[in-house]
């Protein structure tokens, strides 16, 4: 285990350029590596870490810091371009029922999409696996899969699904599921009074979505929040609130990598502003509502990774608006794939890379 001290808020030390910050200093410690792209992170309720590898697999991190083999049980992933194995989420019963939901890209007809895959973890293997919530319709596209898992204050199931890329138009059409965040019972089933329910995807809670590769309840309102890549430019923090319209592609505060237009608007009627844009975009990840003891002071702060920018970054929340934002571990150089808060209220990290990490936030001296 290597453990390594950064000192924030220290103008410079060792040749380093620390970002400023609330703490003056900030223990952050490497309890793993070796990962291949790890992608989502979900606590056990004894402490132990589930770890997801865009490469197909399903890892545990027990209190040792010893990484298991695969977990095994899940079907086989499509391991290309932005899918694979992607969320990771608990059952709100999970001292009931021992329930671990993963969001995995399948293979089916006429190419491949995002499903959520569910089944009982006894020590290093799921049983019981069943699909509960297929994506439709899947393609031969390797681009904007989503695919986070929240569960809200009512035990429902949040899924966000991106547009696939090559088929952004149709985050528009509430009868699929792209560029939508879908709202399903634990048995994946369409919550009775979601607002497409007589529609041809009656899952769907909110339409008009990019890639929505972040979403957090917030510990107050129970709201569900997301964070959306933009293209170039115009990413995206949004509270979703039941059958709204989130814009994309009809209004967009980005344009195409090339740098055309995608639309001359930024607002339309009946559609939504987002809570925060970005121009240019720092290709959000993985976030997370802050709400332990160990950083009392960021108590309800937004935790967003960032994978073009390489850091991790903290939003103010205040009256559902963000006034401020700060961007810690800039020096590290690592993109931030997820941040999840520990049992014991510190902070994990994954990076991305085909050496991936996991990392550990606590405050110096604690």
């Amino acid at each position: 285990m290597c453990k390594i001290q950064l000192y924030v808020g220290i103008a410079a030390l060792s040749g380093l350029l620390f970002a400023s910050s609330s703490y003056s200093k900030i223990q952050v410690t490497e309890l793993a590596s070796g990962l291949n792209h790890p992608w989502g992170i979900a606590f056990l309720p004894n402490g132990d870490a589930l770890i997801t590898e865009r490469n197909g697999s399903l890892r545990k991190l027990n209190s040792d810091n010893q990484l298991s083999e695969t977990i095994k049980g899940l079907p086989e992933a499509v391991s290309k371009g932005q899918g694979g194995t992607l969320g990771v989420a608990i059952s709100p019963n999970y001292a009931q029922d021992k329930r671990v939901y993963v969001c995995v890209n399948v293979e089916g007809e006429n190419g491949w999409g995002s499903e959520v895959h569910s089944g009982v973890l006894n020590g290093e293997v799921l049983e019981n696996v069943k699909p509960i919530f297929v994506a439709l319709p899947k393609s031969e596209s390797n681009f904007h899969f989503g695919c986070r898992i929240v569960f809200d204050n009512q035990g429902h199931m949040f899924v966000s699904l991106g547009d696939r890329g090559a088929f952004k138009e149709q985050a528009q059409n509430t009868d699929n599921h792209l560029g939508a965040v879908v709202r399903v019972t634990t048995e994946g089933k369409a919550v009775s009074d979601n607002p497409f329910i007589s529609g041809d995807a009656p899952e769907i809670y909110t339409f008009g979505h990019r890639n929505v590769q972040g979403m957090a309840k917030h510990p107050i309102s129970g709201d569900i929040w997301t964070n959306e890549h933009g293209p170039k430019g115009g990413d995206e923090v949004n509270i979703l609130s039941k059958g709204k319209n989130y814009g994309w592609p009809a209004i967009t505060y980005g344009v195409n990598y090339d740098g055309t237009v995608i639309s001359d608007k930024t607002a339309e009627v009946g559609m939504e502003q987002p809570t925060k844009y970005w121009v240019p975009s720092f290709a959000p990840s993985g976030m997370m509502f802050y709400t332990g003891d160990e950083f009392s002071e960021w108590k309800n702060n937004l935790f967003v990774g960032s994978l073009k920018f390489r850091y991790l970054k903290r939003l103010v929340v205040e009256n559902n608006q963000i006034v401020n934002e700060e961007d810690l571990l800039t020096e590290r150089d690592e993109r931030i794939r997820d941040v999840a808060q520990a049992p014991d209220g510190s902070i994990y990290l994954l990076t991305d890379s085909d050496n991936g990490k996991v990392l550990r936030l606590t405050k110096q001296g604690s």
